[in-house]
């Protein structure tokens, strides 16, 4: 199977090859896409260098599935010359993600949906992705009237200079800025840029997102997004009410016997998610489940997961393994 992977060298692209190397994909020809500048490079894919080529290079080849990680603009643009050449485009920026037209796919939650007709497919947001692996099943048994989520985001959902700039800081060396503010040692309510609505971006992305991909507008969803110094991957604090009673137990059973999910739940040994033990891990990490107990049938919910794997990668990459699996490419 001819597979490019738009972005190759960026951090998620770079993430998405060794995603593709240990899943063992059927990849029988790599096609690495970057800008114009790395055309020509080499990267290494399964102990072999391969050339880096221009994307319109690559739609002349017709892969079979194009994974792009090169951001929305690239993907606008882009998207619909390979899905012309008949290639299955699976799109990790937000480009497509609330077009009525395109699905926006968690595997766990709605690979069921897709089709052979669906040439561009959405990947969520980082954050969506985690906070709805963990409220799919709670709403399927539950339902969920509203949710509120605080997120404690990761320098490497930003990019390679987030990172050097918090290096840059902690050795105290003067570089170039990825935030209006230094993150070392610091908390920055504001992941991307702030709309009309005084919410940022990223914040709405998590209240649209989430009722897409849950099917349900009736979801009432509020987010608050902030950045930290850290690496491994994002937490999110979340609040949950719910139309019918629960039991914490319950919960705790249902988390547990759902694909994907990790409970870390037992406070009696310190045991919770943390973004240091997920990085590096595909699962979503749920712990610190307990009961509202300002409200009724409300629920309080720590979640956390590495978002360059699948809050990235890796979810993109289970899209493609379920459209193989299902002969729907």
């Amino acid at each position: 199977m001819k597979v490019a992977v738009v972005g190759a060298t960026g951090m998620v692209g770079e993430i998405m090859l060794s995603v593709l190397a240990e899943r063992n994909f059927p990849v029988t020809e790599l096609i690495p896409v970057a800008s114009e500048k790395s055309v020509g490079s080499e990267i290494e894919f399964k102990g072999k260098k391969v050339i880096v080529k221009s994307l319109a290079e690559a739609v002349k080849i017709k892969p079979e599935i194009a994974f792009f990680s090169a951001g929305g603009s690239i993907s606008l643009e882009w998207a619909p010359k390979f899905a012309e050449v008949g290639t299955t485009v699976i799109d990790n920026s937000s480009a497509w993600r609330m077009d009525p037209a395109i699905k926006l796919v968690v595997p766990e939650i709605n690979a069921s949906s897709l089709t052979k007709e669906d040439k561009i497919i959405a990947n969520p947001n980082c954050s969506t992705i985690q906070l709805v692996m963990a409220l799919a099943p709670l709403h399927k048994k539950y339902t969920i009237k509203r949710v509120v989520v605080s997120t404690y985001q990761s320098i490497t959902g930003t990019g390679v200079k987030a990172v050097k700039q918090l290096e840059n800081e902690y050795a105290d060396i003067k570089g170039d800025m990825a935030y209006p503010y230094p993150i070392h040692k610091n908390a920055l309510p504001h992941c991307d840029v702030f709309e009309d609505n005084g919410y940022t971006k990223e914040e709405m992305k998590l209240v649209n997102e989430t009722k897409k991909i849950l099917n349900d507008n009736t979801v009432l969803v509020t987010a608050t997004a902030v950045r930290i110094p850290v690496v491994g991957g994002h937490s999110e604090t979340v609040n949950i009410a719910f139309e019918n009673d629960f039991t914490v137990g319950d919960v705790r059973k249902i988390l547990h016997e759902t694909p994907g999910i990790t409970v870390q739940d037992n406070t009696d040994t310190n045991t919770y998610p943390m973004p240091i033990y997920a990085q590096g891990k595909d699962d979503v990490f749920v712990g610190r489940i307990r009961r509202d107990e300002s409200q009724e049938n409300t629920l309080n919910m720590w979640i956390v997961a590495d978002n360059l794997r699948k809050g990235a990668s890796t979810n993109t990459i289970q899209i493609a393994e379920y459209l193989v699996a299902n002969n729907l490419l």
